[in-house]
């Protein structure tokens, strides 16, 4: 049973046991969340292979950092008023101003929190694969085991 362990910077505060779900490409939020429902969400953006069709709720989502438009933010706040959100973001760059902004107004308006840590770097995003097993540390502390 192989673990490997990484550390990156806490960008939202929170402890977590989930299952990966990995993109190495940037994760769209407005394409991704568009058909999101409560406790519900298929990813629906159509250009990025490893995440389409499948569910992004409640996994620790593993990502280069967010791309698209401006409302990114907000779409992950409203995503987690709902309870269809990820339940942690993990970054391998330096976190994105509008996911920032997304993720603390997550932490502090609903009752579903997303630890959020990034700059884990790729070698991070080299090693994850989906369905691993994922723990949060709250001081930025990433197991990764299979």
């Amino acid at each position: 049973n192989m673990t490997k362990t990484f550390k990156g910077h806490v960008v939202v505060k929170g402890t977590a046991n989930l299952k990966a779900l990995v993109t190495h490409e940037g994760f769209n939020t407005l394409a991704s969340y568009k058909n999101c429902k409560p406790n519900k969400n298929i990813c629906a953006d159509q250009n990025n292979k490893e995440l389409y069709g499948k569910s992004t709720v409640g996994v620790a989502l593993c990502l280069p950092q967010t791309i698209g438009s401006t409302t990114g933010g907000m779409v992950l706040y409203n995503a987690a008023v709902i309870g269809c959100n990820p339940g942690a973001l993990l970054f391998s760059k330096p976190i994105d101003s509008l996911a920032v902004a997304g993720t603390i107004l997550a932490a502090v308006w609903t009752k579903n929190p997303m630890p959020t840590i990034d700059k884990l770097g790729d070698e991070f995003l080299n090693y994850v694969k989906e369905g691993m097993n994922i723990e949060i540390k709250e001081d930025g502390t990433v197991i990764v085991s299979d």
